[in-house]
């Protein structure tokens, strides 16, 4: 990822207003998967005066200009993360909603595996795990 949001937002034509700087910051700066009202109270927090539709707006904004990916976990909440982070799979703690972040190098050569035996080159997946903790007693 070589830019930021901001200038990625700038480069595709997006009119940057201070609050959609504001809330791109706030996504810039998440290592996790914030839902739309997760981002209003970060933003709001930075600036009193957004209010939820604009994060609304702004977000829906960016994920159809390819800035954000929108995820959907299963819990009823769109959450979302940037496009153009590296290759991730998640793992979601179906308990605690905890979403995981991993990369395993054995998955990624057998679904290319499995492409190449049907017939196509992979140009992409995603890859959701969904499980509960093993007790440990």
């Amino acid at each position: 990822m070589s830019d930021t949001i901001i200038a990625r937002c700038e480069a595709k034509g997006l009119r940057m207003t201070g609050q959609r700087r504001t809330i791109a910051q706030v996504l810039q700066q998440s290592d996790d998967h914030p839902d739309v009202e997760e981002l209003y109270s970060r933003a709001s927090q930075v600036d009193s005066g957004i209010s939820i539709a604009t994060v609304y707006r702004t977000v829906k904004l960016f994920e159809e200009a390819g800035i954000l990916e929108r995820l959907e976990f299963g819990d009823g909440r769109a959450r979302y993360e940037d496009a153009e982070r590296d290759h991730h799979d998640h793992l979601i703690d179906m308990q605690s909603g905890e979403v995981i972040e991993f990369v395993d190098p054995e998955i990624e050569a057998l679904q290319e595996k499995i492409a190449a035996k049907l017939g196509y080159k992979l140009k992409g997946h995603r890859l959701e795990l969904y499980g509960v903790p093993l007790d440990h007693d």
